[in-house]
């Protein structure tokens, strides 16, 4: 491992954890272990991070210089809380998080104890298999983090290959119900026409929209950047 290479330990094997783990170990940080309670979790981190040991979450947060907590949001505060009441974090680890929701004050445990705190969402729809790290060049990543530590999280978000952007601790909740609304919407509006395409016996649904849709998006995401449609 290079200078100034880190040792990565990931909370959470679904489908966010593994593939950025698998992107900074692309970036020469070393993966020293995972968790994984499920047998999906398992597969899907041995497919996305092959050979990096399972652990517990005691014993990998005490081996880490960058803990990933990839978990769902509801459980991140007692995860955090219950790490801090055990005395596991340490002082100058790198606690990142990976939840829309929350900024880095879901943190303070760790931080009271000393560790540095950065909240990076990456802004696309996972699918926990190699197809992610493509896509991910692609992606813009919400970053949040005291002032003098955001560059940390700016410069782990460019060697995944993602574009950092900044959004305030405050603004956090209406980012979530954004990207939150972003997905659902269109993931209904998709099924609900594939559907009735579907309904009318049109074969293959999803390829016939394929174009359609997408032209639309881009059109739309065009517009929304100031860009006129041409």
């Amino acid at each position: 491992m290079r200078a100034g290479r880190l040792g990565i330990g990931i909370i959470g094997a679904g489908r966010v954890g593994p593939v950025l783990g698998a992107a900074l170990a692309n970036a020469e940080h070393a993966v020293v272990g995972i968790t994984a309670v499920s047998d999906a979790g398992r597969d899907r981190a041995e497919a996305m991070l092959p050979g990096a040991p399972v652990l517990g979450t005691p014993e990998l947060v005490e081996r880490s210089e960058l803990v990933l907590l990839a978990v769902p949001d509801d459980q991140l505060p007692s995860l955090v809380q219950g790490l801090s009441d055990a005395g596991i974090w340490q002082p100058g680890q790198l606690v990142v998080h990976t939840s829309p929701d929350h900024g880095v004050d879901v943190l303070a445990p760790a931080m009271r104890a000393g560790a540095i705190p950065l909240a990076i969402h990456p802004a696309m729809a996972f699918t926990g298999t190699s197809i992610d790290l493509s896509r991910l060049r692609d992606a813009y990543c919400a970053v949040t983090a005291p002032g003098p530590v955001l560059p940390i999280a700016q410069a782990l978000v460019v060697e995944m290959g993602a574009e950092p952007f900044v959004v305030a601790e405050r603004d956090r909740p209406a980012y979530a119900d954004a990207v939150r609304a972003a997905v659902s919407f269109s993931t209904a509006i998709v099924d609900q026409s594939a559907g009735t395409l579907s309904g009318i016996g049109v074969e293959h649904p999803g390829r016939v929209l394929g174009a359609l849709v997408r032209s639309a998006v881009d059109n739309a995401l065009t517009a929304a950047d100031g860009q006129s449609v041409i």
